[in-house]
């Protein structure tokens, strides 16, 4: 650790403020508004998500993945299904997402149940991606034991061989959609007084909101 003193490392939080009469009753649209400035401040890979997620004995796993949809039914990322957060969602429909915009001292939870996307979004979004992105997507079984570098990059010369340029979408591979029932904003504030907004979705599918203890 190059004899840095961890528990010397400080950052005050200075910048903003949140309140309740002040944000959005929709949290989506909240994200949004949130989203778009973080957009506006050019800071890098905005949509950049921790997902975490559990297996069926319970065991948490958490990784970094892209936020690559939004709407009202929530947010959509997109990966390999048979990877280790395919299987675990596929015994423990449910996840987590953190984003955390260090620059404008602000992070966003989102936690609710985990539903796959059509096959057609499926479909759209992979046909956008760049042909190099499809024709790994195909070369490697995401997750998967490989016994070296050489082994990956011959399966990509293999797919690249055979499919050129128009590569197809695996089975195996699409979107799954976070479909939210709890998110938080969070605003750092001097003296670690931080503003914490929490939505909830009640039965009726209205969102209260309220706020909670930093």
């Amino acid at each position: 650790m190059s004899g840095v003193d961890l528990a010397a490392l400080r950052q005050e939080y200075m910048r903003e403020s949140l309140d309740v009469g002040d944000v959005e009753r929709d949290p989506v649209a909240q994200f949004r508004k949130w989203f778009d400035e973080a957009i506006g401040a050019q800071l890098p890979m905005v949509n950049a998500m921790t997902l975490a997620t559990a297996a069926a004995d319970c065991r948490p796993s958490a990784r970094v993945v892209l936020l690559k949809g939004l709407d009202e039914r929530g947010f959509a990322f997109y990966t390999d299904y048979d990877s280790r957060k395919g299987a675990e969602l596929a015994a423990n429909p449910r996840a987590a997402l953190l984003f955390y915009w260090t620059e404008l001292e602000r992070e966003v939870r989102v936690e609710g149940r985990v539903e796959k996307t059509s096959s057609r979004e499926s479909d759209d979004y992979f046909a956008t991606r760049p042909v190099g992105s499809r024709l790994a997507a195909l070369a490697s079984r995401q997750s998967s034991v490989v016994p070296d570098r050489q082994t990956l990059e011959r399966g990509y010369a293999d797919m690249q061989r055979t499919h050129g340029e128009t590569p197809p979408r695996p089975a195996a591979w699409g979107g799954y959609r976070v479909v939210p029932d709890r998110i938080e904003f969070w605003q750092g504030r001097p003296n670690r007084l931080h503003d914490r907004l929490l939505y909830t979705q009640g039965a009726d599918g209205r969102w209260e909101i309220v706020r909670l203890a930093p």
